[in-house]
């Protein structure tokens, strides 16, 4: 039963719990609609219709929603509970992009069993979207007036933001730069753990031309291709898990067995941990750029994509310390602390001094493939823990 105390709406956690049980059905039908609706990054038309239908939702809740409109990447959204509560707000957050070309899952893209939900983006990241969902309307059912909760719901994230020239960034920071915590609902395979570490990413397009001369007489020409290896050789000896790691995953260069090639481009995907580390990054990348290793050849080097790194601040700690113990104390079990090889947005916010707690989304696995998958039994519990949080913070 709901009471009140100096003019706040009061009611017990379980009362909570019990509310997000009653319409779980509603968000297991909401999560199943909007992974049907096909949203890879570069498809507007897509990603659109995901945020209309969340839009949908959230003004038929009475929720206030703003708009970052692009013309190239998908609309970014701020969907807000509460927006005039005088509390410090707390910021929840999800990406409504996928990395799989449409059709690739058939048609309906989804599928469930009694145990899982299988399509694009049912784990990474629609299901953490329809678990804040589904914790903010408990909350307003509930009573809960107390503070601004704030879902904020990017559009480019798989491609580090570059469609928009990161200005979906820029929106996601300014609507969190008043708040408590950054709560990113990223999927997790590893339930038990929060993280509050990343890994930054920057992507390097090596563009190498060569000289043309037929196979006959390669000793004439000079091989883009052959270039390109030595370059290649050089960055894939970052291989510190740790550290810095270095894959070059695309190459595409020659056109034909029996002639040189005159070009060659490939793509390095760099990872690092620290600042220091990208500074030596970025000057070992430049000193392999510019080394001829094939006499002839020249090279351009370009930055296709940047992503920050999160490192493990005092304020990450403190609210892990602080989320920890309400999850502990409401039944949840005790949390660990990680740190993970991947990029997301909450390294960004990280990195502007909002205190984040990632990895905070569905349980589920196989997440960029065919086979991605989530836990159906976690959008409830997920959806309750972050009820908690943004309730006890």
């Amino acid at each position: 039963m709901n009471t009140k105390q100096s003019g706040k709406v009061v009611f017990s956690l379980q009362t909570l719990f019990d509310t997000v049980d009653s319409i779980t059905k509603k968000y297991i039908d909401l999560w199943e609609e909007i992974c049907n609706i096909e949203s890879p990054t570069n498809c507007k038309s897509g990603v659109d219709a995901v945020g209309n239908r969340l839009v949908h939702l959230a003004k038929g809740l009475g929720w206030s929603v703003e708009r970052l409109s692009h013309p190239i990447a998908g609309d970014a959204l701020c969907l807000t509970l509460n927006p005039d509560a005088k509390e410090i707000p707390v910021a929840l957050s999800g990406h409504m992009d996928t990395v799989h070309p449409v059709g690739l899952f058939g048609s309906p893209a989804v599928h469930m069993d009694e145990k899982r939900i299988y399509g694009p983006g049912v784990s990474d990241c629609k299901g953490g979207i329809v678990a804040a969902c589904l914790a903010m309307e408990a909350l307003q059912l509930c009573g809960f007036c107390a503070r601004p909760v704030r879902l904020i719901l990017q559009s480019d994230e798989e491609v580090s933001s570059i469609l928009s020239d990161k200005t979906t960034i820029a929106f996601m920071a300014e609507k969190a730069k008043d708040c408590i915590a950054f709560l990113n609902t990223e999927p997790t395979a590893n339930p038990g753990k929060i993280t509050v570490e990343r890994k930054g990413i920057i992507r390097y397009v090596f563009d190498i031309h060569g000289i043309a001369a037929h196979s006959s007489k390669c000793d004439e020409g000079a091989s883009a291709i052959s270039e390109a290896a030595h370059k290649i050789i050089e960055l894939e000896k970052w291989k510190d898990g740790d550290g810095i790691t270095c894959t070059c995953g695309v190459i595409e260069g020659g056109s034909a067995p029996n002639t040189v090639a005159e070009r060659c481009t490939f793509m390095a995907d760099i990872r690092y941990k620290t600042p220091e580390q990208l500074a030596c990054v970025q000057q070992r990348v430049r000193e392999i750029a510019d080394t001829v290793f094939v006499e002839g050849t020249t090279c351009t080097l370009t930055v296709k994509s940047e992503r920050v790194c999160g490192e493990r601040t005092k304020q990450n700690v403190a609210l892990f310390e602080k989320a920890n113990a309400i999850l502990q104390r409401n039944g949840f079990g005790s949390f660990e602390m990680r740190g993970v090889k991947g990029g997301s947005d909450a390294s960004n916010l990280s990195a502007l001094g909002i205190p984040c707690l990632d990895s905070l989304g569905v349980h589920g696995g196989k997440i960029h493939s065919k086979d991605e998958y989530a836990e159906l039994y976690s959008l409830p519990l997920v959806a309750k823990q972050l009820a908690a949080l943004v309730h006890e913070l």
